[in-house]
């Protein structure tokens, strides 16, 4: 069957956006504020009817984490997009993990739906929230390995706010490489269709 290549591009794009923001944070303690929403939102939505509808139903929602998975596919080895590159492999990996223990998947939905009912309550962006997906993180992902090392500024990964928000923030790269999976993406992919990846990216830039 042909892959549906818009899709699992957006998914992708989820992936990076995440590693993106992970970085941002692990060195300078702040990341953009906008994507981090529409990052953390995407947890919470477990049956999307579109895998747009999963990043808010607009493309530009995406636009860091496609402009940072255009960068990864062009296969630069150092800074910013060796570390999107490592961070995004390590969610693969680790979604690949939780995708056969279903005991983590179960444990993982329960959490998830606990969340939406703290979201009545608090606002997503709020210490609470983060906090909450934070632990779901360490609790039900961790514990799978490999662990991703973050690397950053010392200061920045030893401050416990900024812990939390790249946990969470790591929990919603889970969400996208979930997602990743279930449109058809797979490391053949990144391996073999580079190019396809690339040119579906810029187009859909091209749109934001």
């Amino acid at each position: 069957m042909a892959k549906n290549y818009y899709d699992i591009t957006l998914a992708l794009a989820g992936i990076c956006q995440s590693a993106l923001l992970v970085r941002q944070l692990a060195h300078k303690g702040v990341c953009d504020d906008d994507a981090l929403d529409v990052s953390l939102r995407s947890v919470l939505d477990l049956n999307p009817s579109t895998t747009l509808k999963v990043y808010g139903d607009r493309p530009v929602n995406l636009k860091p984490g496609l402009e940072a998975m255009t960068g990864m596919l062009n296969a630069s080895r150092e800074g910013v997009a060796a570390d999107i590159t490592r961070y995004t492999l390590s969610l693969m990996v680790l979604e690949r993990k939780l995708h056969a223990n279903k005991n983590a998947l179960d444990e993982l939905a329960k959490r998830i739906g606990q969340l939406e009912r703290q979201l009545s309550h608090f606002e997503l962006m709020s210490e609470t929230l983060i906090s909450a997906m934070a632990s779901i993180y360490v609790d039900v992902i961790s514990p799978l390995g490999p662990r991703i090392q973050v690397t950053g500024t010392p200061a920045m990964l030893q401050n416990l706010q900024v812990q939390a928000k790249v946990r969470a923030t790591l929990l919603a790269g889970i969400r996208s490489a979930v997602l990743w999976q279930q449109v058809g993406g797979g490391r053949l992919q990144l391996m073999f269709g580079r190019n396809r990846l690339f040119k579906q990216a810029r187009q859909i830039l091209a749109q934001c």
